[in-house]
């Protein structure tokens, strides 16, 4: 139980393995299964379950020594390692008891990347034909396997990731002397090649058994080093164009090791600033929007502030109004305040009646936001009530209008002036 704790707290600090995007019914003479269409989540799922997974590494011991890891080589912390069998045997008696409904595996490095990845391959197979276990599978993919292994573990795993950690290799380099973006590109490109030739396959054999159904994920460090927002979310927009691709991950920097001056010192991770590159990544992949809107060579980092989505639109006042009854899909998503729910049941609505505020409330329209951007109903200028857009109030004086009261006592309190008064 001592080795579990230790393994389950050093794999902790990996954020990658929240969605699973994959459905595996029950069956005969097979223990388990995953339900939930669109994905797992060791939190809540999209039909509202709570979902668990067992996060734990095979081993900490690892051969790397990389500045941002808790299990770098050079730290003293306790090591522990289980078994193929031991972890087997783990995983399914948690799963009997229902205490877990999937694995997420990860493991340091020792030996060499076949060494180990060898071992993880094992444990999935072993779960798979050995013990019949139907539940979700994430194995993290050892950088620098080969492609035999991933190929093998391929047909037992659900997901397979392998973490980027820093979207700039010079970075990756100083923080991870031992890596190179090539020994995370190229496996990644081999799940890839599979997955593609196992659809063709399954086109001409029905039965053809799947291969990394929920895709590849991977995750990225933040703040750890000096890219700028625009860095990342041009890496993860390059990583989207990639088939197989379903999520990128941000994990802010945790100060685990202090003592590292490649680092930086941070009294906390940069929470605010992950959320933010989660709602931004959120844009580019259901909201239509390019990277080079969120942010450019001028806007290099997204406002902490206020979302990505409003950050936008105070910057292009000439987009707005929308009018509600009339714009497209794609214009009516740009509207603060509007999500890709309310947006659908706008454009099927408008075909049977006028839409106004209060249907838009009812939709779910957040309209203390919405109502500076948009045109309808009675919001028009042939009706009583005056329009205040965003064109009127200008973007300047909309934007404190718009930040919630702690956001406003907190740049109040920056701009305040302090006086240092010394003792004489």
């Amino acid at each position: 139980m001592e080795r579990l704790r230790i393994l389950a707290e050093s794999a902790k600090y990996d954020v990658s393995c929240s969605s699973s995007g994959t459905v595996r019914k029950g069956k005969d003479g097979m223990v388990g299964n995953t339900v939930g269409g669109m994905g797992i989540c060791h939190s809540f799922a999209d039909d509202g379950r709570c979902i668990s997974l067992l996060k734990v590494m095979l081993t900490n011991y690892c051969k790397y020594d990389c500045a941002y890891c808790i299990n770098r080589r050079s730290n003293d912390i306790p090591r522990a390692t289980l078994s193929v069998s031991e972890l087997e045997e783990i995983v399914m008696e948690f799963y009997r008891r229902n205490y877990i409904e999937g694995l997420f595996l990860s493991s340091g490095v020792v030996r060499n990347p076949d060494y180990t990845m060898e071992r993880l391959v094992a444990i999935v197979r072993d779960l798979r034909t050995v013990h019949r276990f139907n539940g979700y599978i994430h194995l993290k993919t050892i950088p620098g396997a080969s492609r035999e292994m991933l190929q093998e573990a391929g047909r037992y795993a659900d997901r397979m990731s392998i973490n980027i950690e820093i979207p700039k290799e010079e970075s990756l380099k100083l923080l991870a002397p031992e890596k190179d973006h090539q020994s995370v590109f190229l496996p990644m490109q081999q799940i890839q090649q599979g997955v593609l030739e196992n659809k063709e396959d399954r086109k001409k054999f029905r039965h053809a058994p799947r291969f990394v159904p929920a895709g590849q994920s991977t995750q990225m460090i933040v703040g750890a080093t000096k890219e700028s927002d625009l860095d990342i979310l041009r890496m993860s927009n390059m990583m989207y164009q990639q088939p197989t691709i379903r999520r990128v991950y941000y994990s802010g920097y945790v100060s685990v090791n202090t003592y590292d001056p490649r680092l930086p010192v941070l009294k906390q991770p940069p929470l605010v600033r992950e959320n933010r590159l989660y709602q931004a990544d959120w844009l580019m992949r259901f909201y239509h929007f390019n990277v080079d809107e969120i942010v450019d060579d001028q806007h290099t980092h997204l406002d902490l502030e206020v979302d990505p989505k409003l950050g936008w639109a105070l910057r292009h006042p000439e987009f707005f109004p929308v009018d509600i009854n009339s714009a497209p899909y794609e214009h009516i998503l740009r509207v603060p305040g509007i999500g890709v729910k309310s947006a659908v049941l706008i454009v099927k609505s408008r075909r049977f009646n006028r839409i106004t505020s209060f249907h838009l409330k009812k939709m779910g329209v957040v309209m203390k936001k919405a109502k500076y951007f948009i045109t309808c109903g009675e919001l028009t200028s042939s009706f009583s009530q005056p329009i205040i857009g965003i064109n009127e109030l200008h973007p300047e004086r909309l934007r404190p209008m718009l930040l919630s009261k702690a956001q406003q006592k907190r740049a109040a309190e920056e701009q305040q002036l302090s006086l240092d008064f010394q003792e004489e």
